[in-house]
């Protein structure tokens, strides 16, 4: 016997007793994004590596470190590893700034980095996230932000917080750039490798380290007084006092976190985290922020810009299980003509219906039934030949027979007996139902 290929380490299956969940966001997000008025948008997995290098950013540990990036005809290709940049890149390359503004887009898919696997984190995870283009005012911050926890809230995640700060503009972070350098630099042979490497580069990024010996120094006094203190310009200060003012008025709980920069360097004014107490110390569910540059910085016109992402493999961490998987009505049946008659005028009507294909016995046709189904429909000669269909609850035993000389009568009559002898969950998927019987 060969020997017995594995899934690659970081990566997993998603079984079929799993996929409910899935089901149940991504729905979630069509429903949710769509009454916003957001688009679906699906980008190409790969795209030119240096996409991601001066989108992301040459900093990042996502650039340095987490890219999946091969050579194809004389041509470096990247997986990607988030989804904005390749979002950017579509809508600049496909003149959606010509558009009225906003434009709103929403996605789902693959995403992919080298990293340690662990809770909610894989190789090869999923994200769901929304961007919106051409509105740098905070009407837009509050509207993206309240848009992630209503799609929370959809789903029935508990135990939420916003976290939320402001990097203010390229001309307002230089002085405090400078300040934070100056302070640092007694304290440079103590910070991590990866902490030296960005100190003069890009220092803001030292803020999002989570070495505990870095975060020690982060906590010192002198570095406190830095971090805490406003910086930002009248401009970039209005913008963050209106942004909370408007989550004021909504009624959003959050908190101001200093230290809270995010670990892309395409970052600007707002970002916020939303985090879940059930995550344990990886908490973070939702993180985005402004990336007013990243347009203009890609190729196009100076846009500003605002989005986030969520881990979808997070969140399905935080979902109960979903056991919805049974059919609604199993067929019982040595006849395979007529069975196959039967369920695809069933399937039709929108039923979940299945009938045995290996030459089952009735008597085991009837236990597999019990075990996959709500109901059975027995079709045995008896039927066939007096034409009518025994209807059976598998759940309290309890049956009728339906004459099939009128078919429509048979749809009628088997709508009343399922949704008067059934659980409230088929009641309420028959019920939607009912037009389709002529009732």
């Amino acid at each position: 016997m060969s020997e017995i290929i594995k899934v690659q380490k970081g990566t997993k299956d998603i079984l079929p007793q799993d996929i409910a969940v899935w089901h149940k966001m991504e729905a979630a997000a069509l429903e949710i994004f769509t009454r916003a008025g957001y688009k679906e948008i699906r980008t190409p997995i790969f795209e030119a590596t240096e996409l991601f290098q001066r989108g992301v950013g040459d900093t990042t540990d996502i650039v340095n470190k987490e890219m999946y990036t091969f050579e194809k005809s004389e041509r470096s290709l990247t997986l990607r590893p988030e989804n904005t940049a390749g979002v950017v890149r579509s809508y600049i390359e496909n003149g959606m700034h010509k558009l009225s503004a906003p434009v709103k887009l929403w996605y789902k898919g693959p995403m992919f980095r080298y990293e340690r696997p662990q809770a909610g984190r894989q190789r090869q995870f999923h994200q769901v996230g929304i961007e919106m283009f051409g509105i740098k005012e905070p009407s837009a911050d509050a509207e993206v932000i309240l848009l992630a926890l209503n799609y929370l809230k959809q789903l029935g995640l508990p135990n939420l917080s916003v976290e939320l700060n402001t990097l203010g503009c390229a001309k307002c972070r230089k002085e405090f750039r400078a300040l934070l350098i100056e302070t640092l630099r007694p304290h440079y042979e103590k910070l991590c490798e990866d902490c030296k490497a960005r100190f003069e580069k890009n220092p803001l990024r030292l803020l999002d380290c989570k070495n505990e010996s870095c975060k020690a120094i982060f906590a010192l006094p002198e570095i406190q007084q830095v971090i805490q203190s406003d910086f930002t310009c009248p401009d970039c200060s209005l913008h963050f006092e209106q942004l909370k003012s408007y989550l004021d008025n909504l009624n959003v709980n959050y908190k101001i976190n200093k230290l809270l920069v995010r670990g892309l360097d395409y970052y600007n004014r707002t970002v916020f985290e939303i985090k879940s107490e059930n995550l344990g110390s990886q908490n973070a569910v939702c993180g985005g922020g402004r990336y007013d540059t990243l347009v203009e910085q890609l190729g196009g016109e100076p846009t500003p810009a605002i989005g986030w992402a969520m881990g979808m493999e997070r969140l399905a961490a935080l979902l109960p299980e979903i056991n919805n998987d049974k059919l609604d009505i199993y067929v019982v049946s040595d006849n395979k003509l007529e069975t196959l008659k039967l369920v695809e005028r069933l399937r039709a009507l929108n039923y979940n219906v299945d009938f045995d294909m290996a030459g089952k016995k009735f008597v085991k046709q009837l236990e597999k039934a019990a075990k996959t189904a709500h109901f059975a429909i027995i079709l045995g000669e008896d039927e066939i030949n007096g034409e009518y269909l025994t209807l059976k609850n598998l759940k309290t035993a309890e049956q009728t027979q339906f004459p099939l000389t009128n078919l429509s009568d048979f749809e009628s009559r088997t709508y009343k007996f399922i949704s008067t002898n059934s659980s409230e969950w088929i009641q309420s998927k028959l019920s939607m139902l009912a037009s389709g019987f002529g009732m």
